[in-house]
């Protein structure tokens, strides 16, 4: 089965040649073409090139995108799409005040989303799951990881990776499961930290292991939750059973956790609204890719990552929408991305970067999602009629996809 796009007036993230990652000033370059064509088979990107080049490809299935831009579908490198219900109440506390830490003490926080969630029916949650994943392809996500950590017991950790594996096995939209039993502590276990610990590493990671139901294992290291010797022992825990980490790190607080993750050979720390000279120097030269969540920021009203510092430094940047119940009740790609334009001062060039090829080297994802490169997967935004890719994130407030295909197949 092939299709042909035509007449796409900008194609993005155009890579003959296969990258991991953009770093830097690099993050500044995003290659294109225009007026080009996109030739799909197998739900693969087959080949591309300039319309005034097009070869006769006969009378196969075109689609005629005139006017629109063409990209490879957003990476979302981080998220917590799987809960149940929702913080409507801790949103109108906020506003009424009470910070995050505060909500958290009277137990609000991820408790209040573990409560309810061992409370509900796996089936409910799958349907509610449902919904969200639908709605963020629909925002052109085409690759996405999913995080546990609501759970906070065997059976709930448990009850919320099968509901991922589910998504996995029914939806074309490539998952990435993170393990995240590390995301707080429970209130029995409040003055025993090392016990819950032993829980995760003797109980529920071998259980997890033994499902497959886990590609990556996560801890929110930050004051007030899991110390750098806790979270030490869980990236350590899961390399032994070859999860390799994605952290949590440096939302509120720098307590050298960032040295602590690129010791132990993260794949990502995740977060990192404040950002030190310290931590800036051990990311530089590491595999470790820095993912910003400046959507969390916009909602809780928190510090921003500081991205120029961080690309003035050489070092790579991802985005991701940190989809949860209590601090960024948002899956939109689209809003990510202009956020990170608009309060990051990042260019539309460095946050669409971030948003596609830095974003799947941060899930494991660099060889098959977010560029157009011969033989990835062609999981790709097709916009309404646009004059420019600048007004993706300048538009913030509109949707602009017209069309998304997901392994070369046109959601219905």
């Amino acid at each position: 089965m092939q299709t042909l796009l035509n007449n796409i007036s900008q194609l993005l993230q155009v890579r003959d040649t296969h990258i991991d990652k953009v770093s830097g000033a690099e993050m500044a370059h995003l290659p294109l073409l225009e007026n080009a064509w996109l030739l799909i088979e197998h739900g693969l990107i087959k080949d591309f090139g300039l319309m005034e080049d097009i070869p006769d490809f006969g009378m196969l299935k075109k689609i005629d995108c005139s006017g629109r831009v063409v990209l490879p579908t957003w990476c979302d490198s981080h998220t917590h799409l799987v809960y149940a219900g929702n913080r409507v109440r801790e949103f109108v506390d906020r506003i009424n005040g009470l910070t995050y830490e505060e909500i958290a003490k009277r137990g609000g926080g991820i408790l209040n989303s573990a409560k309810i969630l061992n409370e509900t029916p796996e089936d409910d949650i799958y349907e509610q799951s449902v919904l969200r994943l639908e709605e963020v392809m629909r925002q052109g996500t085409g690759a996405i990881e999913i995080k546990s950590g609501y759970g906070l017991t065997t059976e709930g950790e448990l009850k919320m990776l099968r509901v991922i594996k589910r998504l996995k096995d029914n939806f074309p939209v490539a998952i990435k499961a993170t393990f995240l039993g590390a995301h707080a502590f429970p209130a029995e276990f409040k003055s025993d930290h090392t016990a819950y610990i032993d829980l995760i590493i003797d109980e529920m990671l071998p259980a997890i292991v033994k499902e497959n139901l886990a590609d990556y294992i996560d801890a929110f290291l930050e004051t007030g939750y899991f110390s750098v010797e806790e979270a030490e022992r869980i990236m350590s825990a899961g390399k032994k059973y070859g999860l390799p980490a994605k952290i949590h790190v440096n939302q509120f607080t720098a307590i050298s956790g960032i040295a602590a993750c690129v010791k132990h050979g993260a794949l990502s720390v995740d977060h990192l609204e404040i950002v030190t000279d310290e931590d800036i120097e051990v990311l530089k030269g590491s595999e470790t890719m820095p993912v910003a969540l400046p959507s969390c920021s916009f909602f809780i009203s928190i510090p921003y990552t500081p991205a120029r510092k961080m690309i003035a430094a050489g070092l790579p940047l991802a985005l991701a929408t940190d989809f949860n119940p209590g601090t960024t009740p948002s899956g939109n790609m689209n809003l990510v991305v202009a956020t990170a334009c608009i309060k990051m001062k990042m260019t539309p060039e460095e946050a669409i970067n971030a948003a596609t090829i830095n974003g799947a080297y941060a899930m494991g994802l660099a060889q098959t999602h977010g560029s157009i490169t011969r033989g990835k997967t062609a999981s790709l935004i097709i916009t309404k009629p646009i004059s420019t890719y600048y007004q993706l994130p300048y538009a913030f407030g509109s949707n602009l996809i017209e069309d998304v295909l997901i392994q070369g197949e046109l959601l219905s």
